[in-house]
């Protein structure tokens, strides 16, 4: 079972390939490849390139839990680089579809920096999910532990709870990701993001990422993250996104169109052995 390993800003990712990877593990396996200490340790795994009706490739996105996601900016960005050092993909833009819906990609300076047209960004509580009437999720209340908080809800094909605050930390992200994931509010659980704005054209953001936990950077998160801000008017239309891994940049557009640009490094490849999997099934 063959791999190739990347890194974006942190968030790592293994890229498993059909073509040579043997059929798709289970969710006990995909649980074991992932785990930092019994398998070869990743935030997921990106199953494909797979076949689409709708573009040239289609990609699966597994958590370290083994629950699948609608879409990651940053697993967008390392399975456009294999494409690209597959030789599968040129500088010219290309269309990717996930299961959160198509994106359009386009490769930059040899695959060290991606840019990713993500999709509109939607508010609405339908969509996202959110528990409770039809309503935009602006400045809503949300308790969890000992806190109220603030928030507001977003989805880019996959949902999130952007918590805007006038100071964050890894701590905050530690203490009450976990809560607000798995709050009744959210029915499909939800990404969070504990958001600090710094001025006009920079964020920064602390992540806990669904089905993998705290995280050092996030596409997907900086996407609904700068939104939310610009939705409250407390940012402008290109936002730098600061985040432990480091920066991603977010451009706005119309109706909440996000196109998102950061950077890729290839780790290395490899071959997982079967010992690995004794057990797991």
């Amino acid at each position: 079972m063959r791999f190739t390993k990347y890194h974006a800003l942190g968030n790592d990712y293994l890229v498993m390939d059909p073509r040579n990877a043997g059929p798709l593990p289970s969710p006990a396996q995909i649980r074991r490849i992932c785990h930092r200490n019994f398998g070869i340790g990743s935030d997921g795994i990106l199953w494909g390139p797979l076949p689409s009706t709708r573009a040239p490739f289609a990609l699966r996105i597994f958590n370290p839990d083994a629950s699948e996601a609608e879409k990651s900016g940053n697993g967008i960005r390392i399975f456009s680089r294999y494409l690209y050092d597959c030789g599968l993909v040129t500088e010219a833009p290309f269309t990717l579809e996930t299961a959160g819906g198509l994106v359009e990609v386009r490769i930059q300076k040899g695959g060290r920096s991606i840019t990713v047209d993500m999709g509109h960004v939607t508010f609405d509580s339908a969509k996202i999910p959110v528990a409770g009437p039809a309503r935009e999720v602006i400045n809503d209340s949300l308790t969890v532990k000992d806190r109220t908080f603030t928030y507001c809800a977003a989805s880019i094909g996959n949902p999130h709870c952007v918590v805007p605050l006038a100071s964050v930390s890894p701590e905050l992200a530690h203490t009450y990701g976990p809560a607000i994931e798995t709050h009744p509010n959210f029915p499909r659980r939800t990404n969070v993001q504990f958001l600090q704005v710094l001025d006009r054209a920079h964020i920064r953001i602390e992540i806990w990422e669904r089905g993998a936990g705290y995280t050092l950077a996030s596409g997907s998160s900086s996407s609904a993250a700068a939104a939310v801000a610009h939705k409250l008017g407390l940012v402008d239309d290109k936002i730098t996104v600061h985040m432990p891994g480091g920066e991603i940049g977010i451009e706005i557009g119309r109706d909440f169109a996000v196109r998102m640009t950061g950077g890729v490094t290839r780790v290395g490849e490899g071959t997982l052995d079967p010992e690995m999997l004794d057990g797991a099934e």
